[in-house]
């Protein structure tokens, strides 16, 4: 499936005449960038049709895809969204965020912060979103012995939101294993709306709508909705 994004890439070019050397380095690396290899904003597709709308996320289906919505016990609300792929997932949450600055480096320390506190350790890498976050968290076995659970934060500033990913099972230990449920994230769509948000609240995530089409071949399933895992808390 072909996604149409509202601004036009720039392919490596030689300068223009009166343009300087500066002035074309700038345009490659906008060629590169988020607006261009996603996660998107809506203004910048040209159309959200064929999307598993989901509010403030909108997910591009995919063969086999399970889509998992994750309550607050609290509140009843939808707080996050976990996507099943191939026996791993990723789990996704956005925020409003500020309009001049972004919150992914804030974010990725008080993670570090927050599992130094549980008793784990975690590891800034570089990864193809950016920087990333490995974290072991520890976490008993079936037979009783200690052991670890790691997950893998990614995260993406966008215009006036803050897209957050978990990626868990074998995708947050290998590259390979991940590069469906990363192709994934690259195609998700994030809906901020214009009302005024406090930075770092959760946008706001339902059920598709019940007059939606029938589903288009491959389109995820989903399962019922679930307390989220205790790792939604963190940041």
């Amino acid at each position: 499936m072909v996604f149409g994004r509202g601004k036009k890439a720039k392919k490596d070019q030689a300068a223009e005449p009166g343009e300087s050397p500066e002035t074309a380095g700038s345009a490659a690396e906008e060629s590169t960038g988020r607006a261009v290899t996603g996660p998107f904003d809506v203004s910048e597709v040209d159309s959200t049709d064929g999307y598993v709308d989901l509010g403030a996320l909108l997910i591009a289906p995919r063969e086999g895809l399970q889509l998992r919505l994750e309550i607050e016990e609290a509140t009843q609300r939808v707080v996050a969204v976990t996507m099943d792929l191939d026996g791993s997932s990723l789990q996704l949450q956005a925020f409003a965020a500020p309009r001049t600055e972004g919150l992914w480096d804030e974010i990725r320390e008080q993670i570090g912060q927050s599992v130094g506190s549980q008793g784990g350790q975690v590891e800034e890498i570089p990864g193809v979103f950016g920087t990333e976050l490995v974290a072991k968290l520890p976490a008993g076995t079936a037979d009783g012995a200690g052991g670890y659970r790691v997950a893998r934060f990614i995260g993406v500033d966008g215009p006036r939101w803050f897209l957050r990913g978990v990626l868990g099972g074998e995708a947050a230990l290998d590259r390979d294993a991940a590069a469906n449920l990363e192709s994934l994230f690259r195609q998700i769509v994030v809906v901020r709306g214009e009302s005024p948000m406090p930075p770092r609240d959760l946008l706001q995530l339902r059920l598709p709508k019940d007059s939606a089409p029938a589903p288009l071949q491959g389109a995820p399933e989903f399962e019922q909705p679930e307390r989220g895992p205790e790792i939604t808390q963190i940041g």
